[in-house]
């Protein structure tokens, strides 16, 4: 039941401003119908890591919605991507196995199950049994696979399934020059669980993109200070932050530090809550500073005096054993904030030395259903990052901070059925990435648009 004293915005200048958004986007299964084509089908997405091809032939598969990809490393320093479908009968190449999120490994070429055509990893056939049946009909690249956009950044591998789209660089616009000082690409993963879930891919992603929900939903936080957030449009993507005092620029970022009478022993307390409630958002050497703060740092020592200690001899250990930090100023620091939301289905939390990922797709076209995933990453000496895979984890088995938002995605989910709901009203300051979403969803969707209030 959507308000009928609004009118559709058509500006980004509008997000400042309160806005309603429907529940189609969330409920509809027109709309999920329509989402592949329409969405899907015309979006750059982030589809794997450049680290998890690193020789000649290794090969990973990118699954959304009916689509598939096979990513592949077809030279020394080239990535190409085709369509993971035979064009004879239309026989997948690669399957993925059940309980696998997808297929990954090393080929000299790709072989049909069903016929045996086979094409090398320049995507070229290069054997069809009986050819000469086909009277010369199958030249021109008729046989070959169907090549798919490809390109790189920040260390991820990014597909497009439109033959026409525009660039990468064009597409992610300004997160190139926010986030590149932070030297993603330099960071590999701690962990990467994944798992089919009870909401939207939409409300999902939105369960993260915004920290108005912090002192709710995670209580324990309020003990350690407040977390007052702002959110930001850059046309397509969007990037959220915390407010942070003049010489506490940091606190706008991860690193952040614990307030209270002592915030020697508040940063302390922070930092093993969140490294054993949440498992990420910040590393081992961080916690290890943080609990020698009361012994290192004089008490009464101020609040920035202390952040900086804290955060220059962490900097310094990991450097003694060979992990070095990028160097982000401060300045830089409170613009580019802890998050941002890449259109339209990848969020990446940036910090210095550690990052936490989310992404989320569709599930089997059930608007009630998506894949959710998470990664945290973060720096490791040469030679020294783990092994990962991708792990499927029941709900109950994640980090209990994130059980907390599970819950709220379900609840959300039955909630926007309900006949009395009159659709989303998102903070205008703490959650225009919301609002920003929406209206670059219904450019594309050519629906769902938020209004704004007469």
């Amino acid at each position: 039941m959507m308000d009928q004293k609004s009118e559709k915005i058509d500006n980004t200048d509008q997000l400042e401003k309160p806005v309603v958004i429907p529940a189609e986007a969330y409920i509809s299964p027109e709309y999920a119908a329509a989402e592949q084509q329409r969405l899907f089908r015309k979006t750059w997405l982030q589809a794997g890591r450049m680290e998890d091809l690193p020789n000649v032939g290794d090969f990973i598969t990118y699954e959304i919605g009916p689509d598939s990809v096979i990513i592949v490393k077809s030279g020394e320093s080239e990535l190409s991507a085709y369509h993971n479908v035979c064009p004879h009968r239309g026989r997948r190449l690669v399957d993925t196995l059940p309980g696998q999120r997808n297929a990954r490994g090393t080929r000299k070429n790709f072989i049909c199950g069903y016929h045996g055509w086979t094409f090398g990893l320049d995507g070229e056939n290069s054997y069809i049994e009986h050819e000469d049946d086909w009277q010369g009909s199958l030249c021109e690249g008729r046989a070959d696979l169907g090549k798919v956009s490809v390109g790189t950044w920040g260390g991820w591998i990014w597909i497009n399934l439109d033959p026409e789209c525009s660039s990468l660089a064009d597409y992610l616009g300004v997160v190139p020059e926010m986030l590149d000082p932070y030297g993603l690409q330099n960071m590999r993963p701690r962990w990467r669980k994944w798992v089919v879930f009870e909401c939207n891919w939409k409300v999902a992603m939105e369960a993260f993109a915004e920290t108005y929900h912090v002192s709710t939903t995670h209580p324990e936080f309020n003990a350690f200070g407040q977390f007052r957030g702002w959110a930001r449009n850059h046309g397509l993507h969007s990037n959220i932050g915390y407010e942070a005092p003049k010489g506490l620029e940091e606190d706008s970022g991860k690193l952040r530090l614990g307030t209270g009478e002592d915030p020697r022993v508040s940063t302390a307390e922070m930092q093993n809550f969140t490294w054993e409630n949440a498992n990420t958002n910040t590393t081992g050497t961080l916690v290890g500073v943080a609990n020698r703060l009361k012994d290192e740092v004089p008490d009464g020592t101020p609040a920035a005096e202390v952040s900086a200690y804290w955060i220059k001899t962490a900097r310094e250990e990991d450097a003694a054993r060979g992990v070095d930090w990028a160097n982000v100023t401060p300045e830089h620091t409170a613009k580019a904030g802890t998050a941002w939301q890449i259109f339209p289905s990848f969020q990446i939390g940036h910090a210095v030395n550690n990052m936490l990922c989310y992404n989320a797709r569709p599930y089997q076209g059930d608007p009630d259903k998506c894949y959710f995933e998470a990664a945290v990453y973060e720096l490791y000496p040469e030679g020294e990052a783990p092994e990962t895979e991708w792990e499927y984890t029941e709900p109950d088995d994640w980090p209990p901070v994130l059980q907390q938002d599970f819950n709220n995605m379900a609840a959300v989910q039955q909630g926007m059925k309900n006949v009395g709901f009159r659709g989303a009203q998102p903070n205008p300051y703490m959650e225009r990435s919301i609002a920003s979403l929406h209206f670059n969803l219904s450019r594309y969707m050519g629906m769902g648009a938020p209004r704004s209030r007469k």
